[in-house]
């Protein structure tokens, strides 16, 4: 239950800087540079103590000060300025408003999690950050879209280390009203097996885009009722569904009653998937179709992007659970239990008793995809059993690669340059206009790249001590979810050589650590552990650090200073990986094993492979081999060419390469092609009759039409004939 609030009274924002009110409340600000600077200007000692956080900031700024304020010429221009900055990104027609011939009118976007800020900390790693950067991506290209997500009360955890380097989690409660957010005054109902919750509808502003975010911890509800949207990814298999329920349920439920009605339902991991459900009792009890037929309709308009590899980060739930959750769902639909359960089966997984959420989403899908071009690969061999007789190649998943917004993660140095050189939408450039960076004056890159660097070690040194890290010595990243697969520990394998490489005094090397695991992976939290241990020792400790309680705002710093990121995951068990991206746009040179989004943008001259052993079976020896080919490359070529200096101290070496890791990089892992991606062969596709399938150049729209061709095999009660778009 959430705390009784106290309020304070605050001074009023003078008249002729009322514009900042709204400025706080809509999330552009957080890709803004110059709204940012806005607000620091207001009280740059106070911007610092409350985060960054520009609600909080307006709150506390003492009436005096708003005097001083409104009485500065400059101020109410700087205001001005920013408002009328956002009256043209909310209003000005955009990349979409050209498509004239487009038909789509609306998308609604459907995740657990949202990662626009950390001063919304509705986000726990990289699907959420991934579903922010679309949401602001969206808004950039004007695609008509709004966003459904979860309200939670704790959010993701606060993270700290104790004695023994053991990570230790802490949830504090988050107060709703001194979010970023505005209260709909709209609530719909859903029934939690025979609990009537009642769920509120709060609104965020992104850009042009409209966030709706699901709040349960609302009175006159049970306290079990108040508790589904207590913390994000926690508890058991049946707060889970419950969670999952308000989510796709009630997001649908939501949407209509706002009044909004997409065209076009994306669910970005199967964690929203009961939103297909919803509709077909909606086609049922309002338009007298059958199960079958409302499972045909909505199938053409929606679209199911997985973000998982492994069959193991899928939800499924034990036949028991959903009995009890839609005994009242199957009676309305006039179907037996089995005809549900059918949707989430596979056939060829006869033992496997329990509904898979992965599965009812393709299943209830017209397209769906993944989130690489190996991931996509990953997932036609990992669902191939849903279309029996069919060939691998031909299974229709699809992939669109995840991009990542870039004025969001890029820092001002790296910005400037880019705007200089790229243009001033850099961030959806092509590729001839990103060819320009190689006229860049290689002394400027490196002098962006020292600051950046410079800024890390500072960052670093307020939470650590004054002791560590070194602005001018070469710095390796590695900031992503602590999970056994991505091996945050793979260097620890080898320790002399890795101490050889810390403790050089001509050529050093040091590593910046963060990340979280989950609080229920003890195997993940044992790397942590690890890592933290290693960081201690005092003779290597100042080159080897671990910053604790990551979120975007240490993300950001560590993209905005590292030289090179590491990524070392088991291929091919990365999705994407867009961290790498992120440190990419600010200069840094990728080190990975071909995994993810890496596999299909490593030219052999952007970055460097880790050699991969995915072909052994014995996965000590595995790390091994591959741990000896990433000490490789940092022993002879990595830091050699780092420190190859001119007179005036420059690499230019490193510079050229950091080049052609803009020209080569920058036209495809911005968020930008992403959603024009998603909306050209997704969205604008889903929108007209099922029957359509536009695109002769997208093979996943082939493969459907040969799947619908070929296929005639049953899925448990329910046929393919009234699973296909015909």
């Amino acid at each position: 239950m959430r705390a009784v609030r106290e309020f304070n009274v605050v001074p009023a924002i003078p008249e002729s800087l009322q514009a900042l009110s709204g400025l706080a409340l809509n999330l552009h600000w957080t890709w803004d540079r110059p709204t940012q600077e806005l607000f620091r200007s207001l009280d740059p000692d106070l911007w610092d103590q409350v985060g960054h956080d520009p609600t909080t900031l307006l709150a506390r700024i003492t009436a005096p000060r708003w005097a001083e304020l409104a009485a500065d010429p400059a101020m109410v221009d700087a205001t001005r300025q920013a408002a009328q900055r956002l009256a043209t990104a909310v209003e000005e027609p955009r990349w979409f408003q050209g498509r004239a011939d487009s038909k789509l009118d609306l998308v609604a976007y459907f995740s657990p999690e949202f990662g626009i800020s950390e001063t919304l900390p509705q986000y726990s790693g990289g699907l959420g950050v991934l579903s922010g950067d679309h949401l602001k991506a969206t808004s950039d290209l004007g695609v008509p879209l709004v966003g459904i997500g979860l309200l939670y009360d704790q959010g993701y955890f606060r993270q700290r280390l104790n004695a023994d380097g053991l990570q230790e989690e802490r949830f504090p409660p988050l107060d709703p009203h001194s979010l970023p957010i505005t209260d709909t005054g709209t609530t719909v109902s859903i029934d939690l097996a025979g609990d009537q919750v009642r769920i509120r509808i709060w609104e965020a502003k992104v850009g042009r885009v409209r966030l709706f975010l699901l709040d349960t911890n609302v009175d006159g509800n049970s306290p079990e009722g108040r508790l589904v949207t207590d913390r994000l990814y926690g508890g058991d298999a049946e707060h889970r569904i419950r969670q999952e329920l308000v989510l796709g349920v009630g997001g649908v439920r939501a949407l209509r009653a706002l009044g909004l009605h997409p065209d076009v339902f994306h669910s970005n991991e199967g964690h929203a998937g009961f939103l297909g459900l919803e509709r077909i009792r909606e086609l049922i009890t309002g338009r007298g179709l059958s199960f079958s037929e409302a499972v045909q309709a909505v199938r053409p308009g929606s679209l199911f992007t997985t973000h998982t590899p492994v069959p193991a980060g899928i939800d499924r739930f034990e036949r028991s659970l959903m009995e009890r959750y839609f005994s009242d769902f199957v009676q309305t639909c006039g179907i037996g239990l089995d005809q549900l359960m059918a949707l989430g089966l596979r056939g060829d997984e006869p033992d496997e008793k329990r509904f898979n959420m992965a599965v009812m989403g393709m299943r209830l899908a017209g397209r769906a995809n993944g989130v690489a071009a190996l991931h996509g690969a990953v997932s036609r061999e990992m669902f191939a059993g849903l279309w029996p007789n069919t060939p691998i190649d031909e299974v229709p998943i699809g992939s669109i690669t995840n991009g990542v917004h870039a004025k969001t993660w890029v820092g001002a140095p790296i910005d400037e340059l880019l705007t200089e050189s790229v243009g001033g939408i850099w961030d959806g450039a092509d590729a001839q206009s990103w060819k320009a960076v190689e006229g860049l004056d290689p002394a400027r890159i490196w002098a962006a790249r020292r600051t950046g660097r410079a800024e890390l070690v500072e960052f670093a040194r307020e939470r650590l001590g004054d002791n560590v890290l070194d602005p001018d010595a070469l710095t390796i990243g590695f900031a992503r979810r602590f999970a056994t697969y991505k091996r945050a520990a793979l260097l620890l394998g080898q320790a002399d050589r890795l101490r050889n490489l810390l403790l050089s005094t001509d050529r050093p090397v040091q590593f910046v650590f963060a990340g979280k695991a989950h609080p229920a992976d003890n195997e993940g939290k044992e790397l942590i552990r690890q890592i933290e241990v290693f960081a201690r020792q005092v003779d290597v400790g100042y080159r080897f650090v671990f910053i604790p309680d990551y979120d975007m705002a240490v993300a950001r710093m560590m993209y905005h200073g590292c030289d090179v990121w590491l990524n070392t995951p088991r291929r091919p068990m990365e999705a994407c990986g867009t961290s790498g991206m992120k440190a990419a746009l600010n200069g840094a040179l990728n080190c990975s094993i071909l995994d993810g989004w890496w596999d299909e943008c490593y030219d052999g001259s952007n970055g460097w492979a880790i050699a991969s052993a995915d072909d052994d079976p014995d996965l000590a020896r595995r790390d091994a081999r591959e741990a000896v080919s990433l000490f490789g490359l940092l022993e002879r070529e990595i830091v050699p060419l780092f420190y190859q200096r001119d007179e005036r101290g420059v690499p230019h070496g490193w510079v050229d390469m950091m080049k052609h890791n803009w020209s080569s990089l920058g036209p495809f892992v911005t968020a930008a092609r992403m959603v024009r991606d998603y909306t050209t062969k997704l969205y604008e596709p889903a929108c007209v009759d099922g029957e359509r399938i536009d695109g002769d150049d997208y093979a996943p729209a082939r493969a459907l039409a040969a799947w619908k061709a070929r296929v005639r095999s049953e899925w448990g009660q329910v046929t393919i004939s009234n699973l296909t778009t015909s």
